[in-house]
C-alpha cells in the first residue's frame, strides 16, 4: 500500500474526537477496510458467508462423537433455516448460501443449496489419501467460481464456514503438517469427545499420520492426503476473494485451518483477511498464535458454520461506521491535546 495513502487514513483515524487508540481494535480494522478498499470512505456492501458441507471418510473410524449422517441432517437443517448461522445471518442482515461441496446425501434440487458436490464424501485417510489430485482441483476451481459469482452481486465481504462431521481431525492433520507442531497441540475435542474418546482420536490421526510420512508439506500434497472437500473449496474460495480485494471475514478452527493453506499458496490472503473469533477448539490458539493474529471475538464459541464470521460482523460496521461519521477535532471544534 501506498506509505502517504496509509498515513492519510491513521490521520484520519487519529483526528476523530478521542483519544489516539481509544476505539482499540476497531481502529486497526477501520485501518485494514479502508487500505483493502483503497478509500477515506470505505463500505461494507452485500456481506454473505458461504458454508461449505462435506463428508469425511475418517468419520467411520470413529474420531467424532457424532454419526456421519449428521452432516446431511445438519445440512438439511441449514435449508430450513433452524441453525446458528441462520439466526446470526438473519439477526446482521447477511446473505446466507449453503454449498454441497461433498456430502454423502443426494439432496436433489433445491433452490437453497447450491450443487458443487466433487463427491461423496472423501475417503478414510487411515487407509489411503483422501482425494485425487483431480478432486482436489475441481474443490479449488469450484470454490473460486463461487466467489466470482457471489462478487457479481455487489459483494465486498464475504465470509466462511463449514459442516463436516470428522473435519476437526482432517483439520488438526494438515495444521500439524504444515506447522510442523505435535499433533497432540493440534487435536481438539471436536464434537465434544470425552477423555477417553479424545484419546482414541489422537491415536488415530498419529497412525493416520504414520501412514503417509512421506508427503512433505506441500500444501496441496498436505490438503489432497488430509484434507475435506469442504476444506479444500474454502480454501479455493478465500484466494478467490483476496484475489478480487475482498474482505475475508475467517471464522473458527476448520476456516483458519483453510486459510493456512491458503496462505501458503498466497501470503498476499493475509492483507484481506479478518479473523473474526477465537474457537475454545484446542488448535485454534495455537495456530493463530503462529499466524500472529488476533481475533476480533473471545466468546468461548466452537460451533463453527462460519457462526464466528456472522457474530463478529457487527463490529466491522461499527469500525467503518466511525471512520466515515465520526466528527473529527477540526470539524466539531473540539481542542485537540496539547502534548
Amino acid at each position: 500500500m501506498n506509505v502517504i495513502f496509509a498515513d492519510q487514513i491513521q490521520r484520519k483515524i487519529d483526528f476523530k474526537t478521542k483519544p489516539q487508540g481509544a476505539l482499540g481494535t476497531l481502529e486497526k480494522l477501520a485501518f485494514q477496510i479502508a487500505s483493502i478498499q483503497g478509500t477515506l470512505t470505505p463500505e461494507l456492501i452485500k456481506p454473505h458467508i458461504i458454508v461449505f458441507a462435506a463428508s469425511h471418510g475418517i468419520a467411520a473410524s470413529g474420531v467424532s462423537a457424532y454419526p456421519a449422517e449428521v452432516t446431511a441432517q445438519m445440512v438439511l437443517n441449514f435449508i430450513h433455516g433452524g441453525a446458528a448461522i441462520n439466526v446470526f445471518t438473519r439477526q446482521n442482515g447477511i446473505t446466507l448460501q449453503v454449498v454441497d461441496a461433498g456430502v454423502d446425501y443426494d439432496f436433489g434440487k433445491n433452490e437453497k443449496l447450491m450443487d458443487a458436490k466433487v463427491g461423496f464424501g472423501t475417503k478414510n485417510f487411515l487407509l489411503s489419501p483422501a482425494m485425487t489430485a483431480a478432486e482436489l482441483d475441481k474443490c479449488l476451481r469450484r470454490g473460486r467460481e463461487i466467489v466470482a459469482r457471489v462478487q457479481a452481486t455487489g459483494c465486498n465481504v464475504i465470509g466462511f464456514g463449514e459442516m463436516g462431521i470428522g473435519n476437526t481431525s482432517s483439520a488438526s492433520l494438515i495444521m500439524s503438517k504444515l506447522l510442523d507442531v505435535p499433533l497432540e497441540d493440534c487435536v481438539g475435542q471436536g464434537t465434544g469427545l470425552k477423555h477417553e474418546q479424545l484419546s482414541a482420536k489422537l491415536a488415530i490421526l498419529r497412525e493416520a499420520m504414520q501412514n503417509h510420512a512421506d508427503i512433505g508439506s506441500d500444501p496441496l500434497s498436505v490438503l489432497q492426503t488430509f484434507g475435506g472437500f469442504e476444506i479444500a473449496m474454502m480454501c479455493g474460495a478465500m484466494l478467490e476473494a483476496a484475489d478480487r480485494r475482498m474482505i475475508v471475514m475467517v471464522d473458527g478452527f476448520i476456516a483458519s485451518v483453510a486459510y493456512l493453506c491458503a496462505f501458503r499458496m498466497n501470503a498476499v490472503i493475509s492483507e484481506y483477511s479478518i479473523f473474526c473469533h477465537e474457537s475454545t477448539e484446542k488448535g485454534h490458539e495455537c495456530l493463530l498464535r503462529h499466524l500472529k493474529v488476533e481475533p476480533v471475538l473471545h466468546l468461548g464459541m466452537r460451533l463453527g458454520e462460519g457462526t464466528g464470521c456472522a457474530v463478529a460482523y457487527p463490529i466491522l460496521q461499527s469500525a467503518v461506521a466511525f471512520f466515515n461519521d465520526m466528527a473529527s477535532f477540526e470539524s466539531a471544534g473540539v481542542s485537540n491535546k496539547s502534548l
